[in-house]
């Protein structure tokens, strides 16, 4: 009996050995289908082994969304990406799809149907002639305020020219950007459009206006209304903040929203192919739109010239006292970093995105013109995030040929791609990064994530003189700083306390950048309805 114990004993662990294997097959099991579910439209994750396919299949994301077709790839696109070095990536501080989620809508969705009261345009009164001024964003939110504008003069407006002398000098007319036709038809019930000015209105006298800043109805009413009695046709000879951020009449509001949202959309041929640069980025999975905004245009205006070279600093220094209207007396560089005034530079934004947990597979979209400093500025983000993609690398030389000479043209495509991102990140809070911002908020608050500059800034400056180090600690800051920077719902910022004048509508957080709330409502779960039609009832 004694010489049967090891016997037993052996075959005692049989079935122990056999619970543990069918275990691990079935935790390996779970993995690989919650990794699936996790990141569904992700070919792989692995740095060195993703391709993009020769055709890829459209998806339909959400239920706004258009279907896509099947589209060629550009020949470039088809060859295998160069490897890169191995680095940590993700700091494993956030649970993977948490890097994805989009923040609770908290079923605020897009209100901006008109008041019952609401009446379509009367008879016009005269012409609205709209000069428009800055970039693509800058010029998209005055035409849609020169829109509001002219349903409170009673004017018809016609197609607004686009700035053709700003920094960028391009000759885009408004039909090369947007859909003219569709522009005109989708405002018809609001104000009246039309492509030009009478021939027998062309040589008469105009009265050529600056707008006030930031106006309400009252001063249209009372200052510009007036002006029909001696003048047909009324100039805006600049288009920006000409109407107030708040305390306007509900219905002119949700009319801007309906301008902005809607009936401005870009012309057929910049739709198509943004919408196939959005299929062709999805084909790498989730991906960051990252508008990176280290450009010479915007370190001239801002006066930034932190880790750029002596020359660099004096050429952009030069740039901006040759622009009279970037010309700052006794701008501070350092100043202006420390206050958050400045973009993050390219080094900045990689350690912030590695901070947040996003790993070296995540697939970022640059949005943006020619980095200032170009492939040495971009070294630092390149190694950490290899699968690193633009317009130019997306599209073939055919493909955005006729966009290239024409920078409004250029950035609507990176704005149509940075809106239907799944994470949107800006380095600077300009034009372009409120406008996609307020776009994402009103399409069902997408995840965007608004780096705090200020603070950033001063951790990054503990990591230069070494009093801290990238690793845990810093991520945990930087999370815990950003966890309500991500696009959640929440009323428009009002004014900040004390300041006056001028200062007090600049410091007030922009209609566009967050329309709420009065084109993004809170509405009711049906459950909830019915609960309250039945008390109602009840009552």
């Amino acid at each position: 009996m004694q010489r049967r114990r090891p016997r037993l004993r052996m075959l005692g662990r049989v079935p122990l050995l056999h619970l543990l294997l069918v275990c691990g097959l079935t935790t390996f099991a779970l993995g690989t289908l919650l990794s699936s579910r996790i990141f569904p439209a992700s070919k792989s994750s692995i740095l060195g082994s993703y391709k993009l396919p020769k055709h890829e299949i459209g998806i339909q994301r959400r239920s706004n969304e258009l279907h896509w077709t099947r589209e060629s790839s550009p020949p470039h696109l088809s060859k295998e990406p160069q490897p890169s070095p191995k680095l940590d990536g993700a700091t494993g501080l956030v649970e993977p799809y948490k890097l994805w989620k989009p923040p609770s809508g908290r079923n605020f969705a897009p209100c901006v149907e008109p008041s019952d009261p609401y009446t379509s345009p009367g008879e016009s009164r005269g012409y609205l002639l709209v000069h428009t001024n800055g970039g693509l964003n800058q010029m998209r939110a005055g035409i849609c305020d020169m829109v509001a504008v002219a349903r409170i003069l009673n004017a018809t407006v016609v197609i607004p020219e686009l700035d053709k002398r700003s920094f960028w000098q391009d000759s885009s007319n408004f039909s090369d950007v947007f859909d003219e036709e569709y522009f005109i038809s989708a405002l018809a019930s609001d104000v009246t459009v039309v492509k030009k000015l009478p021939k027998e209105l062309t040589t008469t006298t105009k009265a050529v206006k600056h707008f006030r800043s930031w106006s309400g109805v009252e001063y249209y009413r009372n200052e510009i209304f007036p002006l029909w009695e001696d003048y047909q046709v009324i100039r805006a000879a600049k288009s920006d903040s000409r109407l107030a951020n708040n305390n306007l009449p509900l219905d002119i509001q949700k009319l801007r929203c309906r301008a902005f949202y809607n009936a401005l959309r870009f012309s057929p041929r910049i739709e198509k192919l943004g919408k196939l640069l959005v299929e062709r980025m999805r084909s790498y999975g989730p991906y960051i739109a990252l508008h990176l905004r280290y450009e010479k245009d915007m370190l001239a205006f801002s006066g930034c010239t932190y880790g750029l070279s002596p020359d660099e600093a004096e050429e952009l220094a030069n740039i901006r006292e040759n622009t009279p209207q970037w010309r700052v007396k006794h701008i501070d560089p350092r100043d202006q970093r420390v206050k958050g005034y400045c973009p993050l530079t390219p080094k900045e934004v990689a350690m912030f995105l590695t901070a947040l947990g996003y790993p070296l597979s995540t697939p970022i979209y640059v949005a943006s013109g020619e980095i200032y400093g170009g492939e040495s500025q971009m070294a630092d983000l390149q190694s950490r995030f290899p699968i690193l993609m633009s317009k130019e690398k997306l599209a073939s030389e055919e493909e955005l040929k006729p966009f290239t000479a024409y920078a409004s043209q250029m950035a609507a495509l990176d704005y149509i791609v940075s809106v239907e991102s799944d994470v949107f990140v800006p380095s600077y809070s300009g034009n372009m990064a409120r406008a996609v911002e307020g776009h994402r908020r009103f399409l069902g608050h997408r995840k965007t994530i608004s780096p705090d500059r200020k603070a950033l800034v001063r951790l990054f400056n503990k990591i230069e003189i070494g009093s801290l180090k990238e690793g845990k600690r810093l991520s945990e800051l930087i999370i815990d700083i950003h966890k309500k920077r991500q696009g959640s719902p929440r009323k428009r910022r009002g004014p900040i306390s004390g300041t006056k004048g001028k200062e007090r509508f600049r410091s007030e957080e922009a209609f566009y950048v967050n329309p709420q709330p009065e084109c993004i409502c809170h509405k009711e779960p049906l459950g909830t309805l019915s609960l309250n039609n039945s008390l109602t009832t009840l009552l």
